[in-house]
């Protein structure tokens, strides 16, 4: 065990959760319970809850999403990461991958579980997508569930084109927040055009058995969408 998850054990109570998908398995160490982190203050401050202590099926799905296709070139981010799921994935693919959050305990469960399931050592950041640091531009950015708020839809909105590179790409997993149409509209009205990539479902609570379905979106400005449709569009040679 390594100094990191020993200090996380000692201040939390925690379970591990065990991911399996193709051929990697992950045991993701969290906290045992979401509701035992509640701080009042902090709520009464931000209006915060710790959402980042559950592995939610959004980021399973897009995890899985992530493993059934190629591994993505170039940087990616992950926005909002909590335990990371999605970025230890493509961790372990050998992705260039910087995970974020608001929550230092987020990012320091995040590396723990890459250190205790032998993935080379996560890069984490903190951000505040009101505020955010300069972090560079990125190839792909990654985003699970992260529109359960009216705040989140536009400040995400806002945040999207300063972190993404000209070329980039967004895949966001969605299990149905209220709030998705208010983003989606902002996204269009900005010329970005957002394609439904898949729907999956994912056990949402196991001892009901209850399935969530997630939608995944790929999100590309509208110049970039444009050209990628007409080079998939040109004959091919024969």
């Amino acid at each position: 065990m390594s100094s990191g998850e020993a200090e996380l054990r000692q201040r939390f109570a925690t379970r591990t959760e065990r991911y399996a998908h193709r051929e990697l398995v992950l045991d993701v160490l969290l906290p045992r319970s979401a509701d035992a982190l509640i701080d009042e203050s902090e709520f009464n401050t931000d209006e915060r809850l710790p959402y980042w202590a559950d592995l939610w099926p959004s980021a399973r799905a897009l995890a899985r999403h992530l493993l059934d296709n190629a591994p993505p070139g170039g940087r990616v981010l992950e926005l909002g990461c909590g335990v990371a799921l999605p970025s230890l994935v493509l961790l372990a693919r050998g992705a260039d991958v910087l995970a974020t959050d608001y929550y230092p305990d987020a990012l320091r469960f995040a590396e723990v579980n890459a250190l205790r399931n032998a993935l080379p050592p996560l890069r984490t950041a903190l951000m505040d997508w009101r505020a955010p640091s300069t972090l560079g531009v990125f190839d792909l950015v990654l985003a699970a569930d992260v529109l359960y708020e009216r705040r989140n839809a536009d400040t995400l909105a806002g945040l999207l084109p300063r972190v993404l590179a000209p070329a980039g790409r967004i895949l966001l997993a969605d299990p149905g927040r209220v709030y998705l149409g208010a983003f989606r509209e902002q996204m269009e009205t900005a010329d970005w055009v957002l394609t439904e990539a898949e729907v999956r479902e994912e056990i949402s609570d196991p001892a009901t058995g209850a399935v969530s379905r997630v939608r995944i979106f790929d999100l590309q400005r509208g110049h970039s969408a444009r050209r990628v449709r007409r080079r998939s569009a040109r004959p091919k040679e024969t």
